[in-house]
């Protein structure tokens, strides 16, 4: 028998799954981010300035030497700034991956799998959507079935009471 969450965690799952689902929205978004920012910068040669001469947002090219790309621009390099936070993002998003599988009792591969949606495109939005589903629906069957469990032996025995069900000790025959 697989190991199962117990019915008293299901509110800390339910808080893990909403951490989840906001981690996982976030993180996606930072990687699309940055994969546009590396298509700008290694396809087009350009990086997103702000602040900078010319103007609030500028894009400013990437000029090639020996020791590989250098940014030309000047002012808040948001380039960096796309990478730095899909980095951190990605951190939380790996702390509410293992949040959520060590709650649900999961096996090992369903962490690699969660992990993965920081790091190819598009994949955290199907596994939020998926995951959210799959967990809220097992949440609402187990209590389901607790909730019929709790029923059936309120029904089972009606009228009876703890002192019916309770025997005396019978004395040995001396």
């Amino acid at each position: 028998m697989p190991l199962e969450p117990k019915p008293a965690e299901f509110p800390r799952i339910r808080g893990a799954l909403t951490f989840y689902m906001v981690a996982s929205v976030i993180t996606g978004v930072m990687l699309l981010l940055l994969c546009a920012e590396m298509l700008l910068k290694y396809v087009w040669h350009l990086e997103l300035y702000a602040f900078g001469p010319n103007g609030l947002l500028s894009f400013e090219p990437v000029v090639e030497t020996p020791e590989g790309l250098e940014s030309s621009g000047t002012g808040v390099n948001l380039s960096t700034g796309i990478l730095i936070a899909h980095g951190w993002f990605y951190v939380v998003y790996l702390f509410s991956n293992f949040r959520l599988w060590s709650l649900m009792r999961w096996p090992f591969w369903r962490l690699l799998v969660l992990a993965s949606g920081g790091i190819v495109p598009f994949l955290s939005f199907i596994l939020e959507a998926r995951i959210g589903r799959e967990v809220r629906g097992y949440l609402a069957a187990r209590e389901a079935d607790a909730a019929d469990a709790a029923s059936a032996s309120a029904t089972a025995a009606p009228g009876a009471t703890d002192s019916d069900t309770d025997s005396e000790p019978v004395e040995a025959a001396q």
